[in-house]
Order: structure tokens, then sequence, then C-alpha cells
């Protein structure tokens, strides 16, 4: 065997004096119990001490390209939740700022109505469980009600009377096409970014789960074995084999590549729902100009007031004069263009543009660990003809493992159950395949209804939250009358007290988890 001079301290950390095999009584190596017995430059406690350094150093490597991931994640929820936020913050101060001069007491009586409604789309993106197209529906009776009163003052208008002219609204619209218009853009825009960056959190918090999944013992030795082992054979520069390497991680991460097939639909669902923020549904245009389509509708109204209210009167019957004089003068003011101020944030085109490129970057996240490890940060570039093989410096023969769990039954370095899955991993799976089913449909236009994740829901922050100590923070009845499925709103770590982990699923789909858990354990 070729022997180089052994120079590290006693506890194995560094060059500090030399030890001879004359001095060393157990020199045969037969104390070892993770590296190849033989002459060795290592005591029981060095080899020891080796391993404790190896394991702590891989969680170390192992973290910064997850943590470098999580930021990536957590910048583009940020940037796309506070872009989202300024579009409807924007709409609502425009709207406040506009109406008041516009409209007079139209708007000055009413003020609750436009409260209210921009507070069921700020609760709708959060998550609440809030049907949009009712909460439109809603906001555009009521609005009915108080401008049909107010343009008729003169008249004794009864709850019943009132009832009889909103069910007749569908006929002689008085808000034109306006609320259809409304309702079919902002329930696809709304879907979209919600969804959207709902995705990007729920896939932040995965990352965030999985590195913290602790490494087997297995693990931990065969790690030892291949970045130490050849320190106490006196070749400490000698670099590892890449194969061997990539044979050490592929078993040591055989359950973080199981969240592959799912992790990649998840990035190619928000991919594909980012395509959907541009075209006839444009999200920037329609979540910023929702001010002014209620404007429209409300002078549409006004202009057409005697057509309306003949209309009305047809079908409801003349209703009474008032006995007490009323103040009919004409609250008509005229209407001006509103300004649409765009946000001051980064523009949707290259936000899109941005996030594409970094979910493409991590699209291979789980199944590139092993080779982007290896040869970044243990072997690096190394002739495979003169590398440390586990035993000594040589060509490492075996052939490389695949990819998972299940493709580790035979991997010559790691020692892996292949009937026991890690569950946390296979929490982490069922909560990508939750999300993506959301940003499918979403896709497709179709609602999801979301449980509400927190009763602290923030009516104008930016949706920033802290992931460790890097801050980040309905189907409604679209053209169906089918009930939307119920999913609970993820939330990012760091939100709340309790925000460490994405939010457990309804009780019927964590039901759900644990009987596909109990089956993979009925069918080993």
């Amino acid at each position: 065997m070729e022997v180089e001079d052994c120079a590290f301290d006693a506890r194995g950390f560094g060059v500090g004096w030399l030890i001879s095999e004359a001095g060393l009584d157990a020199g045969a190596g037969v104390h070892l119990r993770i590296c190849p017995q033989g002459y060795t430059c290592c005591t029981s406690e060095m080899e020891e001490n080796f391993a404790n350094k190896s394991r702590t150093e891989f969680e170390g490597m192992l973290k910064e390209v997850t943590r470098s991931v999580q930021i990536n994640l957590t910048s583009q929820y940020k940037s796309f939740d506070g872009y989202f936020q300024d579009l409807l913050n924007k709409s609502e101060k425009a709207l406040y700022d506009t109406f008041p001069g516009m409209y007079g007491d139209l708007y000055n009586q009413n003020v609750k109505v436009f409260k209210d409604l921009y507070s069921d789309l700020r609760r709708y993106y959060r998550g609440a469980n809030i049907n949009l197209e009712e909460a439109l529906n809603e906001f555009w009776i009521h609005l009915l009600e108080r401008l049909f009163k107010l343009m008729n003052p003169q008249y004794h208008l009864t709850d019943d009377y009132v009832e009889c002219m909103v069910k007749h609204s569908e006929q002689h619209k008085p808000f034109g096409e306006v609320p259809r218009d409304l309702k079919l853009k902002a329930t696809r825009a709304f879907i979209a970014v919600r969804s959207f960056v709902q995705g990007l959190g729920v896939g932040n918090d995965v990352v965030k789960k999985v590195s913290q999944v602790p490494l087997s013992l297995y693990c931990t030795r065969a790690i030892m074995k291949l970045v130490y082992c050849s320190h106490c054979q006196g070749m400490s520069n000698v670099k590892s084999c890449n194969s061997y390497c990539r044979n050490v991680l592929k078993g040591c991460l055989a359950n973080q590549a199981d969240l592959d097939p799912e992790w990649r639909n998840l990035i190619d669902s928000l991919l594909l729902v980012a395509e959907r923020f541009d075209g006839p549904s444009n999200v920037e245009t329609v979540i910023g100009t929702i001010h002014t389509k209620i404007a429209e509708a409300i002078s549409n109204m006004q202009e057409n007031k005697e057509s309306i209210t003949a209309k009305v009167f047809q079908g409801c019957g003349n209703p009474k004069l008032n006995t007490k004089p009323a103040n009919v003068e004409d609250k008509r003011r005229r209407v001006k263009s509103i300004s649409e101020d765009k946000p001051s944030v980064l523009g949707l085109e290259k936000l899109v543009s941005d996030v594409k490129g970094k979910l493409k970057d991590v699209r291979d996240l789980w199944v590139s660990l092993p080779v982007t490890l290896c040869n970044d940060k243990i072997s690096g570039s190394v002739n495979e003809d003169k590398c440390w093989n586990g035993m000594t410096r040589g060509r490492y023969l075996p052939d490389v493992m695949g990819d998972g769990l299940a493709n580790q039954i035979n991997n010559p370095e790691v020692e892996v159950d292949i009937t026991k899955p890690d569950m946390t991993i296979r929490q982490q799976i069922m909560q990508l395949k939750i999300m993506t089913n959301r940003l499918r449909n979403a896709y497709k236009g179709n609602d999801v209804d979301f449980q509400d994740a927190s009763d602290d829901i923030s009516g104008s922050g930016s949706g920033d939250g802290c992931l460790d100590d890097v801050c980040v923070k309905k189907q409604s009845k679209s053209s169906s009358t089918r009930q939307p499925e119920t999913h609970p709103m993820p939330k990012l770590s760091g939100q709340g007290d309790s925000g460490n982990s994405i939010v457990l699923p309804s009780s019927f789909l964590l039901l759900l988890s644990l009987a596909a858990v109990a089956t993979q354990y009925l069918w080993r």
C-alpha cells in the first residue's frame, strides 16, 4: 500500500504533528469502525472526530444550496405579492380620491359599499374562504339599491319594491355590461395571482422542511469515509472520485430525490399560470382599473336614469310618492376621466421574465443535489484514475446508482432501507400535489376554495414574513354551479406566531395523506 506522511493534530482537525507507525500500538487499524483497516494515522477518537466534522460540513453544504433556493423563492414571493397588493391598493386609493368630486352624495352616502368590496377582494387574495363571484354580485346589488333610491328621492321605495327592482336588474342592466365583464375578468385574474403567490410560498416551505431532515447513521458513516478516510491513510491531498461521491450522496439524499416528480410538476404549473398574467385577462389591467370600471357603471346608470326608472316602474309598478317634500336636486356631476397610475414597483412583464428564469433554474433541484455537491464542494475536478475510491488511490469501479429511494437497493456505499421512506418528505410530496392541483385549476380559470389560514389577515401589507433569519416573508361558481373543492391557504414560514411551517391540509386531505402512507406500509 502506498503510504504518505500523516500530518494533522490529535483531533484530526488540521496539520499539527506527525504520528509514526511505531508510535501507534494499533497501527494495523483494527480499531477503526468506519475507515478501511490497515496502516492508519488515526486513533478511534480521531475517527470519531472526523465523523462529526464530516457530518457538520455536509449538513452545512446541503443547507447552503437549499438556502439559496429559499432566498430565491422568498424574493420572488415578496416581489409578486407586493406588486399585486400595490395594484389593488392604488385602485382603491384612486377611487377614494376621485369619487367624492365626481359623484358627490352618490359616493359620500355609500362609502361603506366600496370599502367592503375592496376588503373582500383583499381578503380573497390573502386566502379567506370567500366566493368572489358572490361578493361581486352583492356589491352591484347593494350599489344599485342605494343609487336608485338617491336618484329617485321623491318616491317612497319599500324593501319589497327594492327587491323587485333588483330582480328585474338582469333585464334592464342599469350598469350596462360592466358587472358581467368585471366578474369574468376579475375572478380569473384573482384566481391566477392568488394561486401563483401561494405556489411560491409552498415551494419555499417545502425546501425549508426538507433541508431540516436529519442524516441517517449510515449516511454519516459513508460521508466520513468519502471525505476523511483518505486522511487516515496519509492521503489528505487526494480528492474523492466523482462517481464514488455521487453514489454516496445518491444514497444519502435518496428520499429527497423522490420529491423530483412533484417538484417539477409544481414548477411547471407555476410557469403555466405565469403565462396567464398577460393576454385578454391581463391582471395588471384588470386589478389596477377596478375603480374605473365602477365609475363606468355608475355613469351608465346616471346617463340612463329615465330609461332605467321607466323599466323598473313598468316591471314593479309605480311607487308611492313621499309624503314629505324631497330634495330632488340632480346629484349627477360631470364625470372626469380617472388617471390610472402605474404601480411604483417593477413592471409585471419584468417580474414574469425574472421568475421564469429563476424557476427553471431550480426545476431539477432534488435530483441535481448529488452532482452539484460533488462537483462544487467535495470532489471538484479530479483525475478519475488517481482519486480516493473509498479504499485507496485509484479508479472507482462500481456503477453509479439511479435517483430516488427505490434505486438504492444495491448502493455499494450507503445502506438504505428502501421500505422505510422518510415521513417528513412524504408529507411534503403531498403538499406539492395539493398545490399543483390548485395551480392547474387556476390555469384553466377554475377557482379552488380555501380555508382561512389566519385570523390576522393583513389588509394592505406587502405580504412579507420571515423565513429563519431571512425576511420574506373558490372553484367559485365560475361558469358552472358545482361546489368548489376546499383546500387550506398555505402560510409562509414566519407569518404569525406559529408560522414555521405550511398550514396542514383540511381534515379530509389530512386523512387522505395518512391513508396513502398506510397503504405504502400495507403494500410492503
